[in-house]
């Protein structure tokens, strides 16, 4: 399933990242909020277990996400302040990374890095800000799968519809958290109105 998060908070922060003359250090920042939104309807339902901790006045016992049975991948390098944003909210989650490159030519991916452990009976969190056509992120869910994944849920800052579709399509037990989604897929396969390349936007490159 997909669901995009409606909140005046949020197309506030997704307009911020549209206007092309904020720096880098304000685009980062401000993917790292919208992250921390997208987080938190994504362990909406998260069980929580006991545990004793010392307070003030005694041990006592409060409830805790098990963190440690999380697991934060990013597809590089365009998610990387979703990564931090995740990791630092997340204290004990593992991480993995992705290393997936879309092909000017023919628009599909093709995965050059996988630095991703066994997931067997983990809650992994996949964050990647952009879906365009949804091939990266296909090509990203298939690895996690063979890796045992239990769950996945994908935190996307802005999607197509078309991106969706073919995520959807192929994956319909993934629930994908998106913050917006936009009009189309232009005739390049870019997302409009878009952001622009967020990798390059978040880190300067050329």
């Amino acid at each position: 399933m997909h669901r995009e998060l409606h909140h005046p908070l949020i197309e506030s922060l997704i307009n911020t990242l549209r206007d092309d003359s904020i720096d880098a250090f304000v685009f980062r920042h401000t993917i790292k909020e919208i992250t921390k939104l997208l987080l938190y309807e994504a362990l909406r339902e998260a069980p929580l277990t006991p545990k004793k901790v010392p307070t003030w006045n005694g041990v006592k016992e409060y409830g805790y996400i098990k963190e440690e049975e999380i697991v934060v991948v990013s597809v590089l390098r365009a998610a990387l302040p979703m990564h931090e944003a995740a990791i630092d909210t997340l204290r004990s989650a593992v991480s993995g990374f992705l290393g997936i490159k879309r092909d000017e030519i023919t628009h599909k991916s093709v995965l050059y890095y996988d630095r991703v452990g066994d997931c067997t009976g983990k809650k992994v969190i996949l964050v990647d800000p952009m879906v365009a056509t949804g091939g990266s992120l296909c090509d990203a869910i298939k690895v996690l799968k063979a890796k045992n994944a239990d769950t996945i849920y994908t935190l996307n800052v802005i999607a197509s519809p078309e991106g969706i579709n073919t995520v959807m399509k192929v994956y319909p037990d993934v629930e994908m958290l998106i913050a917006k989604i936009d009009e189309k897929l232009n005739d390049d396969k870019f997302i409009m109105p878009g952001l622009g390349d967020a990798g390059d936007r978040a880190y300067n490159t050329l």
